[in-house]
């Protein structure tokens, strides 16, 4: 792989098109789309928002992603009509990237690395909208 220090509209193209697989892919149930935008050590985080007394950081792993996704888990968060995705991609360099994802449900901030198999998301930290 050719590591190109200066970023293209073809690698920012494709790193949009990953998140679109996430986003849509989770909320259409595709897991498909979830394995192919994932690096199989994806780290996703969030802090506990639902009991406080789980103070900390939760942890899910890309098989759990993917796993969930075919089980339709993002169905039931799907905004329907309302899917609004923005995609800002803050820095891309050589092989690796930053985004930040707004969307009704979540807010992200993923790190990207570019693979023999292309992009993929390698970090994830979220948070509900």
């Amino acid at each position: 792989m050719k590591l190109q220090k200066k970023a293209t509209e073809t690698d920012r193209a494709a790193v949009s098109q990953v998140v679109l697989d996430y986003f849509e892919g989770w909320f259409g149930g595709d897991p498909v789309r979830m394995e192919r935008a994932l690096h199989p050590l994806l780290a996703k985080r969030s802090l506990r928002q639902v009991d406080p007394d789980l103070a900390g950081l939760r942890s899910v792993t890309k098989e759990q992603m993917v796993g969930w996704t075919e089980d339709g888990e993002g169905k039931k968060e799907d905004p329907g009509g309302d899917r609004q995705i923005d995609v800002d991609v803050v820095d891309l360099y050589g092989n690796i990237a930053s985004v930040i994802v707004r969307s009704p449900v979540y807010r992200e901030y993923l790190h990207f690395v570019q693979t023999e198999e292309g992009w993929k998301i390698v970090n994830a930290l979220w948070h509900w909208t």
